[in-house]
């Protein structure tokens, strides 16, 4: 699909669809949502550059990510999308930064996007000003994105730690705790994923940045390099924060893990110590089992009873002994 968002008069006028080439000139910013070929040649032809393929954008070197080609920069990263609906995932977008235009293609719509183009509508004429100006409010956007989930994060990681160590310490049943642990494992898991795929989105917005600022005499206007400025500190200390989390995270996984293997542990104890004193009551029975022809004991009136008394006291022997030395 192809959006172009142009101001006329002070007003945006936003169209969907396929545009003329005089009208794709015109616009400020071009957005390619999963693009036909009509609708990426439409846009080359009238731009005059080529835009990357879905195969060029998933490139993992830097050359092939952020380059330059006259006085166009191509920048391409991972963002995170899906935070809303757990349905997490990370999808390459290239950002296209011409003096005449911006234009992004994407396979997958970030929420960041989506608040953009709303506030684009409120208010074209302080975002839409000059492409690069598009440009770095849209990084502000998605950065305003990225915190909200790390702070959200954050909090789904509080619950599940507080959940687990409050399930270690009471005297629940065990399936009952097995449960609860089981949802703070998953819980804390999502969190590790979340984590990760935001980091990833910051590196990525980290390497943009970096390029554009050593570019920034070209590429972004004076009026709008404090901006610039602002995007590195921010995205900076975001990176901090969720490499900050992503070891919270680590930590109480192991923490989580270290729990169940405990609560194992007891469970197996219990087997073991059930296993030990069964095995001399088990050796008496074996013992007056066998068919022998002369086996005085076999004679005896009171045998039965007797061998009866020898395996419970046998049994009760083991058990002691582990309670005296504080094993039960």
């Amino acid at each position: 699909m192809l959006t172009t968002y142009t101001v006329e008069n002070g007003k945006l006028a936003l169209r969907e669809g396929m545009r003329e080439a005089e009208a794709l000139r015109a616009a400020v910013w071009i957005d390619l949502l999963n693009p036909t070929l009509e609708e990426e040649r439409s846009v080359q032809d009238a731009l005059g550059f080529e835009l990357p393929t879905r195969e060029e954008m998933q490139e993992i070197e830097s050359s092939s990510r952020l380059y330059r080609e006259g006085d166009v920069l191509f920048l391409t990263a991972s963002f995170l999308h899906g935070a809303d609906t757990e349905d997490y995932a990370s999808s390459p977008i290239t950002f296209v930064l011409s003096p005449s235009a911006l234009v992004t293609v994407r396979h997958a719509t970030p929420k960041a996007f989506m608040v953009f183009g709303a506030r684009c509508q409120r208010t074209p004429a302080q975002l839409l000003t000059s492409p690069d100006a598009v440009m770095l409010h849209l990084f502000e956007q998605i950065v305003d994105r990225l915190a909200d989930i790390l702070e959200r994060t954050g909090a789904d990681m509080d619950r599940a730690m507080h959940a687990a160590f409050k399930t270690a310490r009471s005297g629940e049943k065990v399936d009952k705790k097995d449960r609860d642990l089981r949802a703070a494992l998953l819980s804390l898991g999502t969190v590790g994923e979340v984590t990760a795929r935001t980091a990833e989105t910051l590196l990525g917005l980290t390497r943009i940045l970096t390029f554009v600022s050593a570019e920034k005499a070209n590429a972004v206007r004076k009026e709008n390099q404090p901006l610039l400025k602002t995007l590195v500190r921010d995205v900076r200390s975001l990176a901090e924060h969720g490499n900050s989390l992503n070891h919270k995270a680590t930590f109480l996984l192991d923490a989580v893990l270290g729990i169940i293997n405990v609560e194992q542990m007891n469970i197996i104890k219990t087997f073991t110590v059930v296993s030990v004193a069964l095995m001399p009551p088990t050796l008496i029975a074996s013992i007056y089992g066998m068919n022998f022809q002369f086996m005085p004991e076999l004679e005896w009136t009171l045998g039965y009873p007797l061998a009866i008394v020898m395996m419970l006291a046998s049994a009760m022997g083991p058990i002691w002994y582990f309670r005296r030395k504080g094993w039960l």
